[in-house]
C-alpha cells in the first residue's frame, strides 16, 4: 500500500484535503462546497437527505427509495437475514429472492431499521455530572446521566423511537441522536450470491469490479408498508466522470484523532491478535465447510465475514507500519501539545492528557488477553453463550435502576436487544459445536491449562467434550424457552437447569471484574483525557475539522473519478458487458445462469460500478451516493485497496470509493430479475 505524500498540506491542523471528510449533517463544510464544486446545500436539502438516509441498526446503512416504504442497501449488509430465512433444501443467498407481491415479503428475524430525525447537544449535561471525577466514578457517572438523556428522550414512544447518546471528538461533544424506529423490517428482492459478490475475496477491495451488490428491504408499521415522505428517486443515467457525488450513511470507526500511543497500541497489539485469531478461524471454518453442502451454508456467512475483516485489519496494519504516516501522526501530536504548552490555562488542564492515555495503554496490554476472551467474549464464541450472556446479565440489570445498570441494559437498548432474544432465526447445533470448541481452545491455550479460571470453565473435560455437554443438553435455541426465561427474571434464571444459563450464572462475576478494571484503568482515563484533548483541538481548529466515525449519520462529498495506478490509468466506470468478458464460468468468476438467459436483452454497454473519491469506511456498506439533486447515482459497497489506510488518513490521489451504478441496478432487476413492478415503484415519484 502507498502512503508516503503530500506530507505539507497534511501537516497543518485540522486542514481537510478535498473530498476528505465525514461530516456530520448539522456542520456541513459549506464554504467548502462551494469554493471546489459550486454547490452550497440548503437546509431543505439538508433535511430531506437526512430522512431519506437509514441505518440498519446491525451495522449498515441504507436508504428510502419509495413512498411505500422500499429499502435499498448492500447484498451483504443483509445476508444475516437472507441466511436465516433459508434452508437445506432452499437457500436464499445462492438462489436470490424476488416476492412478486408484497404478500410474499418475507419478515427478517432480526434486522432493525433506525432513520436520524433530530439531534440535540447535550455536551453541557454530561460534562457536569462527571466533572471533578475518576476512575469507575467517571464511568458510573457517565454511563448515568447517558442513559437518563436517552430514556428522556425515547419516553414512552419505545416502540417507535430510538435515542442515541453520540460522543464526538472523542468527547468534544455529546449530542443525543433521535431516531425512528422500524422493527418490522420484510425481504423484497435480492440477487444470487454470484452476481453480488462476483469476483470473490480476490476481487475484495479492488477496482475494477462487477457486483451487483444489493437487496431491497421494505420497512412495515403497523402490518402495513411504512409511509415515506422523504425518499430518494432514481437517476437512470447516473453520475459522469467529474461530477459531484455525495455518500450518505453510517461510517462505523475511524481512527484518525487517536494518540500516538493509541495507534501504536493497535499497530502492535489490537491488529495483530485480531489478524491472528481470523486467521486461525478461517481454516477451521474452511475445514468444517467440507463436511457437507448444509455444513457450508451454516459457515458460509461467518466465513465471509472473517475473510472480509482479514483483509481490511491487513490493510490497516500495512498502513500503521508505514514510517510515513507514523511521523504524520507524530508530528501532528507534537504540534498540538505545543500550541497548549503556549496557553498556560490550557497546558494546566490539558498538559498531562497525552502521557496519562500513554500510561492507559500500559494497562490495557496487562489485560488485553483475558478481557477479550471473558468479557470480550472470544473464549465463548457460540449463539448459546451470548443467549445465556443477554438473559443472566438482562435478569440482574432490570433490577437495577435505569441510570444504574450497563449500558447495553438501559432502557433504550432494550428493544433491541429483545428482537435478537426473540429471533426466530434458527440455531445450527454441530456448527455452534465447532466454533464453541475453537473458543473453549484457544481460552486454555492463551490463559494456560493452570489458570484458575480456565479450571473453572473446562474442569476434567476436553474443549470438544464440554461443547457437546453444553449443545446437547441446552434448550436456548428455542425462542420461547429464550423469551419465558427473560420475561421470568431473575428468579427464572435462577431455577433454569440450563447447562449455558448454569454456566453464565458461574462465570459472570470473573466477567465482571475484568469489565471493572478495564472501565476503571483504561476505558474512563482514555474518555476523561479525550475528552481534554479535544479541548485543545477546538481551541486551536474549532469545529472547522471532522470528528471520527461513530456509526452516526455522516455526508462526505468528492466527484467521480479513477486514479492512476503506476503506470496504467484507472476508470472510474465499468460496465455489465465487461463483467460477461470476466466471467469464467468457475468460482468466483461465474455469473449465474439469469444473467446468461438475459444476456440478449441486457444493454451490454450499461455502466455497472463506479469509483468516487468519497471518504468512506466499513459501515458506509449500504449507502447511497445520490447527486445534488438528491437522485441516487450510485450505491456504496466496497472501497478499493488504498481506502484500507483511510481508518487513520485520507489520501485523494488514489482512495476510492466503490458503488453499483444506479442505472444497473435498474436495468438488471426489470430485465434479469423479473422485477418490473420494483422498478416502476423505484421510478416513481
Amino acid at each position: 500500500m502507498r502512503i508516503h505524500w503530500l506530507f505539507a498540506a497534511l501537516l497543518v491542523p485540522g486542514m481537510a484535503m478535498a473530498a476528505e471528510g465525514m461530516w456530520t449533517l448539522d456542520n456541513l463544510p459549506k464554504a467548502k462546497m462551494q469554493a471546489e464544486y459550486g454547490f452550497t446545500p440548503s437546509e431543505g436539502w439538508i433535511k430531506r437527505t437526512m430522512l431519506g438516509s437509514a441505518r440498519i441498526a446491525g451495522g449498515c446503512s441504507a436508504s428510502f427509495v419509495s413512498k411505500d416504504g422500499l429499502v435499498m442497501t448492500n447484498h451483504h449488509c443483509a445476508s444475516e437475514c437472507l441466511e436465516q430465512l433459508s434452508t437445506a433444501k432452499k437457500n436464499l443467498i445462492k438462489d436470490g429472492f424476488l416476492a412478486k407481491g408484497r404478500e410474499q415479503e418475507l419478515s427478517c428475524p432480526e434486522i432493525e431499521l433506525n432513520r436520524l430525525e433530530q439531534i440535540t447537544d447535550v455536551t453541557a449535561e454530561v460534562k457536569n455530572a462527571t466533572a471533578g471525577l475518576d476512575g469507575a466514578a467517571f464511568k458510573n457517572a457517565q454511563n448515568a446521566i447517558k442513559a437518563k438523556l436517552a430514556s428522556a428522550c425515547v419516553g414512552n414512544d419505545k416502540e417507535t423511537v430510538r435515542c442515541d447518546v453520540v460522543d464526538l471528538y472523542h468527547g468534544g461533544l455529546y449530542q443525543v441522536y433521535k431516531y425512528h424506529r422500524f422493527q418490522d423490517t420484510r425481504l423484497v428482492w435480492a440477487p444470487e450470491k454470484a452476481a453480488a459478490f462476483f469476483g470473490g475475496d480476490p476481487d475484495n477491495f479492488n477496482f475494477p469490479r462487477y457486483d451487483l451488490d444489493i437487496t431491497l428491504l421494505r420497512a412495515y408499521e403497523g402490518g402495513k408498508p411504512a409511509k415515506i415522505e422523504n425518499y430518494f428517486p432514481f437517476s437512470k443515467s447516473g453520475a459522469q466522470e467529474g461530477e459531484m457525488v455525495f455518500v450518505t450513511g453510517q461510517p462505523g470507526s475511524t481512527q484518525r484523532q487517536l494518540t500516538v500511543s493509541q495507534l501504536t497500541t493497535l499497530r502492535d497489539l489490537t491488529l495483530v491478535n485480531n489478524l491472528i485469531r481470523l486467521a486461525e478461524m478461517r481454516g477451521v471454518l474452511e475445514q468444517y465447510s467440507k463436511n457437507s453442502p448444509e455444513a457450508a451454508r451454516n459457515a458460509e456467512q461467518t466465513l465471509f465475514g472473517v475473510e472480509n475483516a482479514y483483509k481490511a485489519f491487513r490493510g490497516r496494519l500495512s498502513a500503521l507500519q508505514d514510517p510515513a504516516l507514523m511521523k504524520q501522526k507524530q508530528d501532528e501530536e507534537t504540534a498540538l501539545r505545543q500550541f497548549v504548552a503556549t496557553q498556560p490555562a490550557l497546558q494546566a488542564k490539558v498538559g498531562g492528557a497525552w502521557d496519562a492515555i500513554a500510561a492507559a495503554q500500559q494497562a490495557y496490554r496487562q489485560i488485553e488477553t483475558p478481557y477479550g476472551l471473558i468479557e470480550g467474549g472470544r473464549g465463548f464464541s457460540s449463539k448459546y453463550s451470548g443467549y445465556a450472556r443477554a438473559l443472566v446479565r438482562g435478569a440482574e440489570e432490570r433490577a437495577k435502576p435505569n441510570g444504574e445498570r450497563l449500558p447495553e441494559y438501559a432502557d433504550a437498548k432494550l428493544p433491541e436487544l429483545e428482537q435478537e432474544l426473540f429471533s426466530s432465526a434458527p440455531v445450527y447445533p454441530e456448527y455452534e459445536k465447532v466454533m464453541l470448541s475453537l473458543s473453549f481452545t484457544k481460552l486454555r491455550e492463551m490463559l494456560g491449562t493452570d489458570d484458575p479460571f480456565v479450571k473453572q470453565v473446562l474442569g476434567k473435560q476436553s474443549p470438544e467434550q464440554l461443547s457437546a455437554a453444553l449443545i446437547d443438553h441446552t434448550r436456548l435455541g428455542d425462542p420461547a424457552v429464550r423469551k419465558a426465561l427473560w420475561q421470568g427474571g431473575k428468579e427464572a434464571i435462577l431455577k433454569s437447569d440450563d447447562p449455558f444459563i448454569k454456566q453464565e450464572l458461574a462465570l459472570d462475576p470473573a466477567a465482571r471484574a475484568i469489565r471493572a478494571r478495564y472501565e476503571k484503568e483504561v476505558d474512563s482515563v482514555q474518555q476523561k483525557n479525550s475528552e481534554l484533548i479535544a479541548q485543545a483541538r477546538f481551541a486551536q481548529q474549532g469545529t472547522s475539522a471532522y470528528p471520527d466515525a461513530t456509526f452516526t449519520l455522516r455526508l462526505s462529498y468528492g466527484e467521480v473519478k479513477g486514479w492512476q495506478e503506476g503506470d496504467k490509468k484507472i476508470p472510474p466506470f465499468t460496465t455489465i458487458g465487461g463483467a460477461f468478458e470476466r466471467d469464467t464460468g468457475a468460482d468466483p468468476f461465474a455469473l449465474p445462469a439469469s444473467w446468461h438467459a438475459a444476456k440478449g436483452k441486457l444493454n451490454l454497454a450499461q455502466r455497472y460500478n463506479l469509483a468516487t473519491t468519497n471518504d468512506i469506511i466499513g459501515g458506509n456498506s449500504g449507502s447511497p451516493m445520490i447527486n445534488r439533486n438528491g437522485e441516487i447515482v450510485g450505491l456504496i459497497f466496497d472501497g478499493n485497496i488504498h481506502s484500507l489506510g483511510g481508518a487513520f488518513w485520507f489520501d485523494p490521489r488514489d482512495n476510492r470509493a466503490i458503488a453499483v451504478h444506479s442505472g444497473a441496478i435498474l436495468e438488471t432487476l426489470g430485465k434479469v430479475y423479473g422485477g418490473a413492478d420494483l422498478v416502476k415503484e423505484i421510478q416513481a415519484h
